[in-house]
């Protein structure tokens, strides 16, 4: 496995609790990384001699700025390619926006943005545009995250239907409480494939505020704090581990039979069955399905 990035989930804190959630992101969530963690994980990038990218995401990272803003400067004078996520929540208006992202004048190759309906009022909200205006002013590339909303969950399954600029819902982590009830649902025996990530030889991992190493959110390789990247990445054999192996084999269906796991006769989507299903099997690889934030238990 050769990585070229590593998402660092600052913190699992937010200034949200969106439905959609893949981390259950709230104001009461724990897990913040500190100064230390993240210079520890950007040696490990740097000693991987394939690392060229770094993302910091959330929850929200802005919550903890000024370790964001000293976590992006080590960053960059590392040598790496730096982006941000964040939902804007700090550009209340464009004179504010503009004081937060000076200090990352020149440093960042993107700023991504997260403006829908599950975040504010309306589509593209108001903090998204001053956040907009003062990157440009900045020369900071900008992008924006947008998911569909949720009267149509459904249509990314149908290509085309989606307007440019939006994905759709993945129905893993808060989604599968609050918006799966709702949503369309398809023959669990359907789900034969994992559609969204590269379990076999993934680019990019997340690394979370605990040092786990995400493949998908919750599925986890190994621990940074306690094993350097390079073996991890050396030592990672998907056909060995115990969730990876049966969905490469066969999606979140063979997950399921491989373990003769409950399951209900339908589900919104492919991340809807493995979640639930590794909901189930936690007991059984507590170190490969973790931490306990990404499946809703915190305080």
């Amino acid at each position: 496995m050769q990585l070229t990035g590593l998402h660092l989930l600052l913190t699992y804190q937010c200034t949200f609790e969106c439905d959609h959630c893949f981390v259950w992101g709230s104001p009461f969530q724990t897990g913040t990384m500190t100064l230390e963690n993240i210079r520890h994980i950007l040696r490990q990038g740097q000693e991987s001699d394939s690392v060229t990218s770094i993302y910091f995401e959330g929850g929200e990272p802005f919550l903890y700025y000024p370790i964001l803003v000293k976590g992006v400067t080590l960053a960059v004078e590392m040598g790496f390619q730096v982006g941000i996520v964040s939902n804007a929540f700090w550009a209340t208006s464009l004179e504010d926006a503009a004081l937060w992202l000076e200090p990352l004048a020149g440093k960042l190759s993107d700023l991504t943005v997260s403006s829908d309906l599950f975040h504010y009022s309306e589509k593209i909200s108001q903090q998204a545009r001053y956040a907009s205006q003062a990157a440009e002013q900045y020369h900071i590339p900008l992008g924006m995250i947008s998911i569909a909303e949720p009267e149509r969950m459904d249509t990314a399954r149908v290509e085309g239907q989606l307007p440019t600029g939006e994905s759709g819902v993945m129905f893993r982590g808060r989604a599968v409480e609050k918006l799966a009830p709702d949503a369309p649902h398809h023959p669990w025996e359907s789900f034969t494939t994992c559609p969204y990530e590269n379990l076999r030889d993934p680019s990019r991992v997340h690394v979370d505020p605990l040092g786990n190493l995400h493949l998908c959110q919750g599925i986890v390789i190994g621990n940074l704090f306690r094993t350097p990247l390079k073996d991890i990445c050396a030592q990672y054999d998907p056909d060995s581990h115990p969730v990876v192996a049966p969905l490469l084999a066969g999606g979140p269906r063979r997950l399921v039979e491989q373990y003769g796991l409950e399951h209900v006769a339908q589900y919104a989507d492919a991340c809807h069955l493995c979640y639930t299903a590794r909901q189930e099997l936690r007991p059984s690889y507590p170190t490969s399905l973790a931490p306990d934030q990404v499946y809703g238990i915190y305080g």
